[in-house]
């Protein structure tokens, strides 16, 4: 379909005796929706049912060519991104100053801060949110840029209790990036490969919370997570254990006959209040957090990570959330200007 076809109008034609009456009628002007993704995230993302909602919904999905000129495709309306790489970041940043009327998800560099582990989880230590629904915090944390050997001297001055968990300190969305492992005494963190971030390692029942942020949508899902450490274990425990990435859909937790304590949902006010605050913040309306409980308390949770656009085809319902959505920001830009 080209896209001068947005069809504003239609013609009717309606059958009076063996007369035919053709009427323009108004129809609303379609929503084109440019992506420029991987393969692979438009295979996952961009599935049938999403696609055939948006339709009945006039909304319409376009690929970007990223080889061609951006101000030569479209019109848009909204440019759904997630492609990396200085070059093409700098024609989104050019293509935002000379289209102004067009809605970038997300800028690319608010997504860049995501992608440093040290710099992700600053903005949640600096909310130090707390209210009458709970606290939220992130793990202590240490970025090693290099030298393996001198971890533990680090470790053990920045006053870090084992066990540690250790991420990659670049997050990029490659299965690399998210790999983790677990280091259970001082001699084995010199087994590490740095650049990492070092995070103490909390308690939580061994289940975590996906929360999916999308604009003002928040949906929550259960994972299973790491298993707890007891002094026992910890205290008859040494290595490095690594684990692939460990909260997939496959292993989802949400029918699981999970312990209240440790199974129950954040309170929602209290997720309101710190996605709200994130997305002013980070400057994005795609992300998602994971976080946990501390074992043993009902109100107090960590942020461990944060991803930007996820993969929202395993959140339940997520096509109409994420159409609705679309839909929000053409009304947000018609408030704006006239439509």
């Amino acid at each position: 379909m080209r896209m001068q076809e947005e069809i504003c109008c239609k013609i009717d034609e309606e059958r009076t005796g063996n007369e035919i009456v053709s009427f323009h009628q108004p129809q609303k002007k379609l929503v084109v929706v440019g992506y420029a993704l991987t393969s692979k995230k438009t295979k996952s993302f961009l599935q049938p049912k999403l696609e055939g909602l948006a339709r009945n919904k006039g909304i319409l999905f376009v690929a970007i060519d990223p080889q061609r000129p951006l101000s030569e495709q479209g019109p848009f309306d909204i440019v759904l991104q997630k492609l990396t790489g200085k070059e093409w970041s700098q024609i989104l940043e050019d293509y935002r100053g000379t289209h102004p009327e067009v809605t970038v998800l997300d800028p690319p560099d608010a997504i860049q801060h995501l992608h440093n582990r040290q710099s992700m989880l600053q903005c949640v230590a600096d909310m130090n949110l707390s209210n009458a629904y709970g606290k939220v915090g992130v793990p202590r944390q240490l970025v090693i840029e290099k030298d393996a050997s001198s971890i533990p001297e680090v470790v053990n001055n920045a006053g870090l209790t084992l066990p540690l968990v250790a991420k990659p300190l670049v997050n990029d969305g490659s299965a690399k990036s998210h790999e983790l492992s677990l280091a259970y005494d001082q001699y084995s963190l010199k087994k590490l490969e740095p650049p990492l971030v070092l995070q103490e390692f909390v308690n939580h029942g061994g289940v975590l919370f996906k929360v999916y942020i999308v604009g003002e949508a928040i949906k929550v899902v259960r994972r299973f997570s790491l298993p707890d450490v007891t002094k026992q274990e910890l205290s008859k425990s040494a290595g490095v254990f690594r684990f692939p990435r460990v909260s997939c859909a496959a292993a989802s937790a949400d029918d699981a006959d999970l312990d209240p304590s440790v199974g129950e949902l954040p309170p929602r006010p209290l997720l309101e209040r710190l996605a709200k605050e994130l997305r002013r913040r980070l400057g994005l309306q795609l992300f998602n957090l994971d976080i946990i409980r501390e074992h043993g308390t009902r109100d107090h949770f960590y942020v461990i990570d944060i991803n930007y656009f996820p993969g929202l085809g395993k959140m339940p319902e997520y096509e109409h959330i994420f159409t609705d959505f679309l839909l929000s920001l053409v009304q947000s830009q018609c408030k704006k200007k006239p439509c």
